[in-house]
């Protein structure tokens, strides 16, 4: 499984912009010396107990780990976007997770003695694989390959949702290009099509002068 295969809400203002102005004239002798942030408290997640939100942390950085241009899942906070997204989808859907979660660990178990999230990279790639794809898993797998599909849903979304999973799609729709110069040539081609044979015509036919 690799980083691009699976195709990050995180912000902070600075303090001083909600300051008044005579408030930081006050205090403009106490800016020389650095100002230390309070560090965020740790998310404490709401539908999953510790061991399970540690199995959603490993799971999600194994999806969407950090590569040369963002950060991984969970730099932008994905498995607390996904806890709390199950606190409001019912008991369905989190007892499904639950379940996958206790087949992972009980086959890492079966087969290398440890739980999933104590497995090396390795082990718990070669797992994943096996459930990976639903075309391809075997018959006794497929309820694994069903809950891992619905995981990595949650996954991608949580991380494509965020600042950082926008930044990484170079999403461009709000910026303002001074020419449009159309879609790349490399894409035209490989939809076997052109502008030129495009047949361009209005809805309507044009009437008066």
């Amino acid at each position: 499984m690799q980083r691009r295969d699976v195709l990050k809400v995180l912000g902070a203002a600075p303090a001083a912009a909600f300051l008044p102005a005579a408030a930081l004239t006050a205090t403009a002798a106490a800016q020389a010396a650095p100002a230390t942030a309070a560090a965020p408290a740790a998310y404490q997640p709401r539908a999953l107990d510790a061991h399970e939100y540690r199995l959603l942390t490993v799971i999600s950085d194994l999806i969407l780990p950090a590569d040369e241009r963002t950060g991984s899942a969970t730099d932008c906070g994905v498995p607390a976007c996904v806890d709390d997204f199950l606190t409001i989808r019912g008991e369905l859907l989190l007892d499904q997770i639950r379940g996958g979660f206790l087949w992972l660990d009980r086959e890492t178990r079966r087969q290398h003695k440890v739980d999933f999230a104590d497995a090396t990279k390795a082990q718990q790639t070669a797992l994943m694989d096996r459930i990976a794809w639903p075309g391809r898993a075997a018959l006794e797998d497929q309820n694994a390959a069903a809950f891992f599909n619905h995981l990595r849903d949650l996954v991608v979304n949580a991380f494509y949702s965020s600042q950082m999973g926008v930044q990484d799609l170079q999403y461009q729709g709000n910026t303002m290009v001074m020419d449009w110069v159309g879609c790349p040539a490399p894409v035209l081609t490989k939809l076997d099509t052109s502008y030129a044979a495009a047949q361009w015509r209005l809805p309507f036919p044009r009437t008066g002068a």
